[in-house]
């Protein structure tokens, strides 16, 4: 297997910063684009198959675009409301642009993708490097032909076609290199195909642009009613282009990115799980009923049907069940390791039942669950009501513990369809909450008013805020006042939140705060009346992304930095729907 000096950049060159890369996504796969103009991984033909491109992770296989002059200064935006993205590089007296997406509607077997290449001002010179190491580098790039039209070639059992750059040589690495000129106000097109179905006569490129322009343009809603809407359709974006046609959405896009350098807790995030597709379908469903709301019901009811109240917590994108950790053969992200699979996917997480009738609940008030989703909700309901009195792994699948936000999740999930059904059995589902919040209450409240983190843990707990803004007990009571106070004197810094504290450590030495955790800080002020700081939180959190906008787990307070798997699914939902709460078309929420 190939060094990473080969499946990179330029030897000698190393990763980037997380906060450096940006995401091009079509539902069905992604991919991160380093400054330089690397896609440094990309998995095919799915989400949790083998990297492609894996240079993000120390590993072989690249595609790069780039100025041939390494003397640039580089930059780059999305266009509005897509992942659509344009990168941009500054080359003594000439502008160079790349703009790349994945092609959309996306074909789940065979991807498509899209770079062109534009002189913006003066000739554009560039240099163009394919190397496709499909299974994590295990297979190279063989055959490689050129056609009369196209180069062909094949890597392990994927296909490729590459066209737009006929004048390509194949090097002694195995792999595609090109030196292309672009006179200024030109643009070139290059396609890359990879999967099944690269035959016929080859692509239409402005077709395959004008397809997905289509498509994006479809996809986000406007968003110009929520408190940040240019932030507010990035992320309702990143969430649609991590959603696929089998109605699941990844957490993220990549693995084993570590949360803190040399810890071990670096993790496989390219599965789809149930409490993440709640949030993101709960935060959609805040603003109106787009069709994300209906990915996630129709994926969470499925997985409801078919394994009941024993339900995982975690799924592959067409649900299937998460495969075992292991390891593979690469470097691994410096500080992180090259670990994939997850053994979440086989726990106990209460939880996710009470996140999933809060799901069904918000489809329900916008006329969107059908009866195979009511069959679901039922189903959820009745694994609430025969497990919520067992120990289960919680929202942060640690030890099995009695998680007070479980239990407070369930409350709120019961409630919630007991009051958009109004059928015979809602009478039941609201005896049941308040059974369920009185023998928590009496076992999870500390004797200074603010909930613990469990039974047996008096420790502050940032993910109780969540349950808390959306109705576990009233507005007025003075638990959420008091448990808010506690995780902002204990687990703040300089306005980022933490999860909880680890033992004695300090805050920012185990881990980096949580972004979701900030997120709910602000919907917990604005539940409580306090509009002004709901925005300070609010406007604290969504500054910790970098130049592409994109937002990891965790961030380094201190050294200003993202940490852990990119982007996190879940951190963008909880912008959305915070955005949502704060602006001027829910005054009255």
């Amino acid at each position: 297997m190939n060094d990473a000096s080969e499946g990179g950049g330029r030897p000698g060159e190393g990763p980037w910063t997380l906060r450096d890369y940006a995401l091009i996504a079509d539902g069905e796969r992604g991919a991160l684009v380093d400054p330089r103009g690397s896609i440094v991984w990309m998995c095919a033909p799915a989400w949790h198959d083998g990297a492609v491109f894996a240079a993000l992770l120390g590993g072989p296989g690249t595609y790069r675009v780039s100025p041939g002059d390494p003397w640039n200064v580089w930059g780059g935006y999305y266009e509005d409301g897509t992942l659509v993205r344009v990168s941009r590089w500054t080359v003594g007296d000439a502008v160079v642009s790349c703009r790349e997406a994945l092609a959309a509607p996306a074909d789940p077997e065979r991807l498509v993708l899209l770079r062109q290449i534009r002189a913006v001002r003066g000739e554009a010179r560039v240099r163009v490097d394919l190397d496709v190491r499909a299974d994590y580098g295990r297979h190279p790039m063989t055959d490689p032909h050129h056609d009369g039209r196209a180069w062909r070639a094949r890597s392990g059992p994927l296909r490729i076609r590459f066209t737009g750059a006929d004048e390509a040589r194949p090097g002694p690495d195995g792999g595609l290199h090109a030196e292309l000129r672009v006179p200024e106000g030109g643009a070139r097109d290059l396609v890359l195909e990879l999967g099944d179905g690269t035959d016929g006569t080859g692509p239409d490129a402005r077709a395959l642009w004008r397809r997905t322009e289509d498509w994006w343009a479809r996809a986000v809603p406007d968003c110009e009613d929520t408190a940040a809407p240019r932030d507010t359709r990035m992320a309702y974006a990143v969430l649609n282009g991590l959603t696929g046609s089998r109605d699941g959405m990844v957490a993220a896009v990549t693995t084993s990115l570590p949360e803190r350098a040399d810890t071990g807790r670096d993790y496989d995030y390219r599965y789809a799980w149930i409490r993440d597709q709640c949030y993101a379908g709960i935060a959609v469903a805040a603003h109106g009923p787009h069709p994300l709301l209906e990915h996630a019901v129709r994926f969470v009811s499925e997985r409801l049907l078919d394994d009941g109240t024993h339900l995982r917590p975690a799924y592959t994108v067409g649900g299937a069940p998460v495969p075992p950790e292991r390891s593979l053969p690469l470097p691994g992200y410096p500080g992180g390791s090259d670990r994939i699979g997850n053994r979440a996917g086989g726990q106990f997480q209460l939880d996710v039942f009470g996140e999933a009738l809060q799901l069904f609940a918000a489809a329900a008030r916008h006329d969107l669950l059908d009866a195979r989703a009511a069959k679901a909700a039922r189903i959820a309901a009745d694994a609430v009501a025969e497990r919520w009195e067992e120990p289960d792994a919680g929202l942060w699948e640690l030890e099995t513990r009695w998680w007070t936000h479980s239990r407070l999740s369930c409350v709120v999930g019961l409630r919630d369809l007991a009051r958009a059904l109004g059928t015979p059995a809602a009478a039941g589902w609201s005896s049941l909450a308040d059974r369920v919040l009185d023998v928590t209450r009496a076992r999870c409240l500390h004797p200074d008013g603010h909930w613990q983190r469990a039974a047996d843990d008096t420790g502050v707990e940032a993910a109780l805020l969540l349950a808390l803004a959306r109705g576990a007990v009233p507005a007025r009571d003075p638990s959420l006042r008091d448990t808010r106070a506690a995780v902002a004197r204990r687990l703040a810094v300089d306005g980022y939140v933490h999860r909880f504290r680890h033992g004695d450590r300090p805050l920012g030495d185990a881990e980096g705060a949580f972004l979701l955790c900030g997120f709910t800080m602000a919907m917990a002020a604005r539940a409580e009346g306090e509009e002004t700081e709901a925005v300070r939180w609010f406007e604290r959190s969504r500054s910790a992304c970098g130049p592409t906008g994109l937002f990891a787990e965790e961030y380094d307070v201190a050294q200003r930095q993202l940490r852990g798997n990119l982007p996190q699914a879940f951190v963008h939902a909880q912008l959305l729907e915070c955005s949502v709460r704060l602006g001027p078309a829910t005054a009255g929420w």
